[in-house]
């Protein structure tokens, strides 16, 4: 279960499938999916001379040119393909889709292609953003789509239907039919649940695969169960860098570093182009310093030994080594410049201390002693307000139910230190969206005295450091899964049930994943061989988010 690997799959087909010079228009929405699998240079050489976007009007007319199209199944991306196919700029035509084509528009296509220049019409369920092998995203936040209808009981439309197709697709990508099982308190989930069986059940002859020893489990959990983790400062490479200057599309922006170099404008961040990253994904700010040392170690060493030219033989070498040479330049320049902006907003937001009082309401009660510390930051000029306002965000959700909260106190405290109306709102109405009325689950062990010590004792065993205590429910909640031992009181099956361990089990967050979470479920993997786990959802969060 590689969704990097199926993307790659699909445009392998549609590549293969397709002989001589080509070119490949893509839409709005599958520019992303493609790019994040796949560079230019690795197009080109696979003899697609062009990337275009399809609904591009100025297009030059080259007949001798193939031309592949990858699109969504869209009324805007069907409509740029019958003015397209009206007036041909190619020799001849494949059109591949993301998702499923209905069958109008295929007839509205075929009416449309006088010149009979269409040669191959197909689907291919590359319908979701790939970014990690174990991690997926729909790309879908606001502005363009809202997840809400109606103070947060209700779906909006076009995010839902677009979260359905996403799922499906996933589905079909992976080759699994599953049962599906979501969280009971969650109304959002359980109609998603729903949806997604019955669209399994409306394509039949799709989802025909080989039957497996045990069925896979699809998962829909809602973010509103754990809004602790995504409103953390992460310290891990990936989470970081989306926490402190934000990941869209595998491109990380440096447009704001006063240090970054004209070519350092933009970042990209991939983990199957880039060696390093791959390595150091999943390390800790304090490992990734001494990888970023060794890395620059490596690359002084073979600039002094590609410098030493004495012969024809050393010059070939070299002319060969230099194209890895000079990608080994630009890569540990991007690295250097990234960990170096991580360091100075670090330093600048007075990260470490918030991240200590962050750690410390997320994981252990002490109210008087955060009250006081909350207080400080609160009047440090020196930290951001948006920081502050997390912090009383996570307050409130800690010290919900405790009779001698601050939390109106402290809402008063942001006004005073400039919070915008729209910041004190948020930090007013965490409650009202995912206060412990909206959860099923106890996320603090505030409840259970069982839980509690149980928590007191997990805490003491592997801390990392101060600023990692905290482990994402999701941890607890994939584990339980794994054991056969979820309650199908909490998490009811749409249809049918099993009380078998499921190997593979594809868990989607409706209000969107972290990259905390990504990290759990890649340890999980690691460390359970014939347990495959992949993690989806609506979008990718940071604090901002």
């Amino acid at each position: 279960m590689d969704v990097i690997k199926s993307v790659q799959g699909y445009l392998n087909k549609m590549i293969q499938d397709v002989s001589g010079m080509k070119v490949l228009l893509l839409d709005g929405e599958t520019t992303p999916i493609i790019s994040m699998v796949v560079t230019q240079s690795q197009l080109l050489a696979r003899e697609i001379f062009l990337i275009d976007r399809v609904d591009n009007r100025q297009k030059e007319k080259m007949k001798h040119l193939k031309c592949i199209t990858f699109v969504r199944p869209t009324p805007e991306s069907i409509q740029a393909l019958v003015e397209e196919l009206r007036d041909p700029c190619y020799g001849e035509y494949y059109l591949y889709f993301s998702n499923s084509l209905k069958k109008s528009a295929i007839e509205r296509l075929a009416e449309v292609d006088e010149y009979e220049v269409v040669r191959e019409v197909q689907e291919y369920y590359a319908d979701f953003l790939a970014v990690n092998p174990d991690l997926f995203s729909l790309g879908l936040a606001p502005p363009a789509y809202s997840l809400y209808f109606e103070n947060g009981t209700s779906w909006e439309t076009k995010t839902f239907q677009r979260s359905t197709e996403g799922l499906v697709a996933i589905l079909l990508a992976l080759k699994k039919k599953p049962l599906i099982r979501y969280a009971k308190s969650s109304v959002l989930a359980k109609k998603l649940a729903t949806e997604v069986m019955y669209q399994i059940q409306q394509e039949g002859p799709l989802f025909d695969f080989r039957r497996p020893d045990t069925a896979p489990i699809l998962l829909i959990l809602d973010r509103r169960q754990d809004p602790v983790t995504p409103l953390l400062s992460q310290w891990t490479y990936q989470a970081l860098v989306h926490e402190l200057l934000g990941i869209t599309n595998g491109r990380v922006s440096l447009g704001d570093s006063p240090d970054r170099r004209p070519e350092m404008k933009e970042i990209v961040l991939n983990i199957e182009q880039d060696p390093f990253y791959k390595k150091c994904v999943f390390m800790n700010m304090g490992d990734l310093g001494g990888q970023i040392k060794e890395y620059v170690d490596e690359y002084q060493n073979k600039h002094k030994s590609s410098m030493n030219v004495e012969s024809i033989a050393d010059m070939k070498r070299f002319i060969d080594e230099y194209p890895e040479f000079k990608k080994l330049s630009g890569n540990v320049t991007k690295h250097v410049s990234l960990v170096s902006e991580l360091s100075r907003l670090i330093e600048r937001n007075s990260l470490l201390e918030v991240s200590e009082l962050e750690q410390s309401l997320a994981v252990q009660e002490n109210h008087s002693q955060d009250v006081k510390t909350l207080q400080k930051l609160i009047e440090r000029p020196n930290v951001p307000v948006e920081l502050k306002v997390r912090l009383v965000m996570l307050y409130a959700l800690r010290y919900e139910k405790a009779a001698n909260s601050m939390s109106g106190l402290l809402v008063e405290m942001l006004k005073k230190q400039g919070a915008s109306e729209d910041q004190v709102l948020v930090a007013s109405s965490i409650i009202q969206y995912a206060g412990s009325d909206q959860r099923q689950d106890d996320i603090f062990s505030n409840t259970d005295v069982f839980a509690r010590t149980k928590q007191v004792f997990k805490g003491l065993k592997g801390i990392e450091n101060v600023y990692t205590q905290h482990t994402p429910y999701l941890v607890e909640t994939i584990e339980s899964v794994i054991k056969g031992k979820t309650k199908e009181g909490a998490y009811p099956f749409v249809d049918g049930g099993t009380r078998d361990k499921p190997q593979d089990i594809i868990v989607f967050i409706v209000g969107g994943a972290t990259y905390a979470e990504a990290r759990e479920v890649s340890k999980i993997n690691a460390s359970n061989p014939g347990i495959r786990i992949v993690l989806g959802g609506t979008t990718i969060h940071n604090s901002s988010r």
